[in-house]
């Protein structure tokens, strides 16, 4: 919902859903419940400051002195992706892949580096508009986009 136009500046402004309420909604969706387990994950999920495997996230939920089995932990996450929240990276090594939190971002585009595994997030405006154009081109609103860009030394 865009802020009141008497508002100057706030023209941008929009509302957030909280990301319980998201989580919640794709849980009810499944015919699944919130349970203390999936809040516990989504709590840790949310204060991750980058990317993360699912390993460090239970090893770190762990040392927080929460139980969670590691099927749970890989099968919440598989829910907050279908959310919307997170999204998968993967790399070339590395079949398990990382994740990282989206959820109130815009388009998280990512440049990978394959000899070290840091990945940089870049920022491509012109991108936006070509992903805009393509969309209304076909009569479609563009709900999001993602580029992952998997560079090496020379």
């Amino acid at each position: 919902m865009p802020a009141s136009k008497s508002a100057p500046g706030l023209e941008s402004l929009s509302v957030i859903e909280p990301v319980c309420a998201v989580f919640r909604r794709t849980l009810k969706g499944a015919g699944l419940k919130y349970t203390l387990e999936r809040a516990q994950i989504l709590d840790s999920v949310m204060r991750q400051p980058g990317l993360f495997h699912a390993d460090e996230l239970i090893r770190g939920l762990k040392d927080e002195g929460f139980r969670v089995s590691k099927a749970t932990v890989y099968r919440t996450l598989k829910l907050m992706q279908d959310s919307g929240i997170i999204q998968r990276v993967l790399f070339d090594d590395d079949d398990a892949g990382r994740y990282q939190v989206v959820f109130g971002t815009s388009a998280v585009d990512l440049l990978i580096r394959t000899d070290n595994g840091e990945a940089m997030q870049i920022e491509i405006p012109e991108l936006k508009a070509i992903c805009d154009r393509l969309c209304e081109s076909r009569g479609l609103e563009l709900k999001g986009h993602r580029l992952q860009i998997f560079a090496g030394p020379k």
